[in-house]
C-alpha cells in the first residue's frame, strides 16, 4: 500500500505516493533530480522552471539511453564469449580419448 512522501525539488515541495520499500529509492531520485535541475539552472534564478525541468528530463533520458545501449553491447559480448566457451567445452568432451 502506497504512502505519501514529501520531496523538495528546486525549493518546491511535492507529495508523491510510494510503496514503503521504494521510499529510499524515491528520495534518492528526487535528490538527483533536484541537483541536476539546480546545475542546469545555474545562477539564472529567472529561468522558467518548466524549461529547466524539460531539459533536465531530456539529459537524464539521454543518459539512460546510453546506459541501455552499453548494457546491450555488454550482453552481446558476454553471449558471444559464452558461446565460444561452450563450443570449446563441447569440443573437449567430443574429442576421442
Amino acid at each position: 500500500m502506497s504512502e505519501p512522501v514529501n520531496v523538495k525539488i528546486l525549493d518546491r515541495e511535492y507529495t508523491v505516493g510510494v510503496e514503503p520499500a521504494e521510499r529510499d529509492s524515491l528520495m534518492a531520485a528526487a535528490q538527483l533530480l533536484d541537483a541536476r535541475m539546480r546545475e542546469l539552472r545555474g545562477s539564472n534564478r529567472m529561468a522558467a522552471i518548466d524549461r529547466v525541468a524539460v531539459l533536465t528530463a531530456l539529459n537524464l533520458a539521454h543518459e539512460l539511453q546510453q546506459l541501455k545501449q552499453a548494457a546491450e553491447q555488454r550482453d552481446q559480448a558476454l553471449a558471444r564469449t559464452l558461446g565460444e566457451l561452450n563450443r570449446k567445452l563441447d569440443g573437449l568432451f567430443d574429442a576421442p580419448r
